[in-house]
């Protein structure tokens, strides 16, 4: 099984008509889902019995501060409060079974635009939950 260094990560976001490609400017991401644990025991069992409930999915993204025209802060800044459209992929190559897209809608939940100390790079460090499901395509 062929395995994979991440170096060339796709991340666009689109709020109204308008799509960003946005991966030069992020440094790390992760996308993440939980299932809520129901449990189902009754009387008479010996064990704790379980089904996976509902999906809880989020994205983490540690970015590169930008304030230019165009860039990080200009696109991301006006739409806190509300859901962004997402696509993400491995790698920038056309979508294919090595290389899914997953696509999702995220709440702006939380933004910092100033990060960092003396000398260092600014940075945003952010944790939004996603609305919905995320959706894998191959194709």
């Amino acid at each position: 099984m062929a395995r994979i260094v991440l170096t060339d990560c796709y991340v666009a976001v689109t709020i109204g008509v308008t799509t960003t490609v946005i991966d030069d400017h992020v440094a790390s991401i992760t996308l993440q889902t939980t299932y809520d644990i129901v449990e189902t025991t009754s009387f008479g069992d010996t064990a704790k019995k379980r089904l996976a409930g509902l999906a809880d999915n989020n994205l983490s993204l540690e970015l590169h501060q930008d304030f230019a025209s165009g860039e990080l802060e200009s696109v991301i800044y006006p739409a806190l409060g509300t859901s962004i459209a997402f696509e993400v992929r491995p790698t920038s190559a056309v979508v294919g079974a090595s290389n899914p897209k997953y696509t999702f809608n995220a709440i702006a939940t939380e933004w910092s635009p100033l990060n960092g100390g003396i000398g260092e790079l600014s940075t945003i460090s952010l944790s939004w939950p996603i609305d919905g499901v995320i959706t894998k395509a191959t194709s």
